[in-house]
């Protein structure tokens, strides 16, 4: 009589997620070998003389070569492990000595729901996307290896599950995975910790890739890690999206999906340049308005410009700027939430007799009108050099400050030295398009970058687009 082998994955230990075919084998075998600990969740389905041979822990080539001795002889073995015995389980070993042996025994492979799929339901939908499934024990595997899929899996920008994550005498490996990730991916990025899915003593946590408590893990957690696009919903699920849309795209208007893989694709060109968040995310909207990368030298922030202005203007203000054309391009969307007024005294009825009267151009009135009713509001500047020049000697004559000054005036004459006067004001919040460059769509996009600033850890365009 022709024996078999059954392959039998058991779920993640709740019998209700058991699959009928793994309890028919279960039912039909004549022995069953595996890990004691898992003995426990079948107990209703043997049947009466079942023989149940456990093997320890680490023991699984000794459990295969049993199952074949058994099998060889005529008998039906159920070989047991928890989730799918096709990850992380015995199938690989059976089959394996199967071809050694060359045994003629009958095998069969019973598939069962992975811990990584249990998590996954409790979480949410963490594995929305494509998903990396590694095991950070080095029995078997060197780290050597480990590391590099670690890195291919941040790199892939994968949605990640740790399986062996850490054990007491294999503990600093998962804190070197910690570190490669923060190196790739935002510290905001979702991380749950998931212990003894399907079981009695089940616990769920969830954090951050900065924050996360590895001390918590041990081996009977699987541990998930978000990708750039995975967040937690207000319900607190954990959702990674079907596609790279965006948490302010959800209807999928092409304008904010083209400007969001513009930025991907600026900030791959700006990896391993030391930049500060903000200086950063000013460059982003700057190179995406432009695709000038040597914006990277030009532009200049001083005295932490741009989130001092976004901690002023959060909660309303004024904005003052050179031209209407600056107007038109900074976000209404951004300025009505924040509660922003943008001016501009161009087209003031006053400008024309004060430009006439004292021989001056209509910026440079339109400015000294501005001063005269906002001292204290940020002045941003893409087109008149002449009016930029004109604040500074305001500033100097009258002796006020304003909330600081966007230097982006465009051209050949007096715009250098339109910047430098900036640069003069040691302690004023100023970003400088250095040089002859800037303009006015340059002018309102830093403007925008300002606006948008909460939206900086994220590197996505924002809501306001």
């Amino acid at each position: 009589m022709q024996g078999k082998i059954y392959i039998v994955g058991l779920g993640p230990g709740d019998p209700n997620m058991f699959l009928n075919p793994a309890i028919n084998a279960i039912k039909e075998a004549d022995v069953v070998i595996g890990y004691k600990y898992y003995f426990q969740f079948i107990q209703s389905f043997l049947q009466e003389g079942t023989a149940c041979l456990d093997t320890g822990m680490k023991q699984e080539t000794q459990r295969a070569e049993i199952a074949f001795e058994y099998a060889e002889q005529g008998k039906k073995v159920a070989v047991i492990s928890s989730g799918d015995a096709g990850i992380y389980g015995m199938s690989p070993l059976i089959y394996e000595m199967a071809e050694k042996r060359d045994s003629n025994v009958e095998i069969e492979l019973i598939p069962g729901i992975s811990a990584f799929q249990a998590a996954a339901a409790k979480l949410g939908a963490p594995i929305g996307h494509d998903t990396v499934i590694l095991s950070l024990s080095d029995l078997l595997t060197p780290w050597e290896l480990i590391e590099k899929r670690i890195k291919a899996a941040v790199f892939g920008d994968f949605v990640t599950v740790l399986y062996n994550p850490k054990s007491k005498g294999r503990y600093w490996q998962i804190y070197r995975l910690q570190e490669i990730f923060l190196e790739e991916r935002s510290p905001e990025t979702p991380v749950a910790i998931v212990r003894q899915v399907g079981r009695d003593e089940e616990h769920i946590e969830m954090s951050t890739l900065a924050d996360v408590d590895l001390e918590k893990v041990d081996m009977f957690s699987l541990v998930v890690i978000g990708n750039s696009q995975s967040y937690i919903s207000k319900n607190n699920k954990f959702i990674t999206p079907r596609g790279y849309y965006g948490k302010y795209s959800e209807n999928g208007k092409p304008g904010p999906l083209i400007m969001q893989k513009s930025f991907a694709t600026i900030a791959e060109e700006l990896k391993g340049k030391d930049l500060p968040l903000a200086t950063k995310w000013a460059l982003l909207h700057l190179i995406h308005t432009s695709a000038d990368f040597q914006m990277l030298d030009l532009l200049k922030v001083r005295n932490d410009a741009m989130n001092v202005w976004y901690d002023k203007l959060k909660n309303g203000g004024v904005i003052i700027t050179d031209v209407t054309m600056i107007t038109s391009g900074i976000r209404k969307a951004a300025c009505e939430r924040m509660g922003i007024e943008v001016k501009c005294y161009l087209h003031d009825p006053r400008v024309a007799d004060l430009a006439e009267k004292h021989k001056i151009t209509r910026t440079q009135a339109g400015i000294r009108l501005a001063v005269e009713d906002h001292p204290d509001a940020l002045y941003v500047f893409g087109n008149a050099p002449t009016a930029l020049i004109e604040l500074t000697a305001l500033m100097r004559s009258k002796n006020f400050a304003p909330m600081g000054i966007i230097a982006s005036p465009v051209g050949f004459v007096n715009v250098q030295e339109s910047k430098h006067r900036v640069k003069s004001f040691a302690k004023l919040p100023a970003v400088i398009i250095e040089g002859r460059k800037g303009g006015s769509t340059l002018a309102a996009t830093i403007v925008n970058s300002v606006l948008s600033l909460d939206d900086a850890k994220e590197l996505k365009p924002g809501r306001d687009v």
